[in-house]
């Protein structure tokens, strides 16, 4: 079965608690943190992980869009975070972001955006839970999905066979029905989706046909 991780990022802020509750079988809950300067948008910060942290016990997948991720590991982490996203792209050394997340006793992920090539994320892909593969410019909700990333989907997977065969390979960016069936027949194994899940009439229909794939 596939894992799926809704970002609430599309959810409704005014009724967050309840629309996460409309996706409590999904296997975790992607919450993006933007700072406006990484990418050109700013989402939410601690507080509101905080408050999902005390509505739900689903898994927080806490994806950093921010340029100085080493400075937030210890703050997001005690606000509930169970796994930390950092982008491969961000100031700091990989290695030292990677053992400042163990050290907090979360597991560890690497973002990387359409324009870095996938084998600069291999050099730590034994120390890593998953790689986050962004399939759109990070920043924005709503984009379209880029196919042509999946190319480095089944470079990553075949890399990963050896060096960490139980990696999870998540996608992120214009994520549906349609797109959602290539990215896992190209080796996906956790697909976060927003506005075709907590758009949908029925999200819990929506994560349970993910899951299915």
């Amino acid at each position: 079965m596939t894992k799926v991780s809704p970002s609430i990022l599309a959810a409704d802020f005014a009724n967050l608690g309840a629309d996460i509750q409309k996706v409590q079988k999904a296997a975790m809950l992607h919450v993006d943190i933007m700072d406006g300067h990484f990418v050109p948008n700013i989402s939410i910060g601690v507080p509101v992980v905080e408050s999902v942290r005390r509505c739900t016990d689903m898994f927080l997948d806490v994806h950093l869009m921010i340029s100085k991720p080493q400075q937030y590991i210890d703050i997001f982490c005690d606000a509930g975070a169970d796994l930390i996203c950092f982008h491969l792209e961000a100031e700091g050394e990989p290695e030292t972001t990677i053992r400042m997340i163990r050290e907090k006793g979360k597991k560890a992920a690497v973002s990387i955006k359409p324009g870095t090539p996938v084998e600069a994320v291999f050099p730590y892909v034994k120390d890593l839970d998953m790689v986050l593969v962004m399939t759109v410019e990070p920043g924005f909700g709503g984009q379209k999905f880029m196919p042509e990333m999946l190319e480095k989907v089944k470079a990553l997977r075949a890399y990963a066979q050896s060096e960490n065969p139980s990696l999870d390979i998540e996608v992120d960016g214009g994520v549906n029905r349609e797109t959602a069936k290539a990215a896992v027949s190209a080796g996906v194994s956790v697909l976060v989706a927003g506005s075709c899940i907590f758009g949908a009439e029925n999200p819990e229909e929506m994560v349970d046909y993910f899951s299915s794939l």
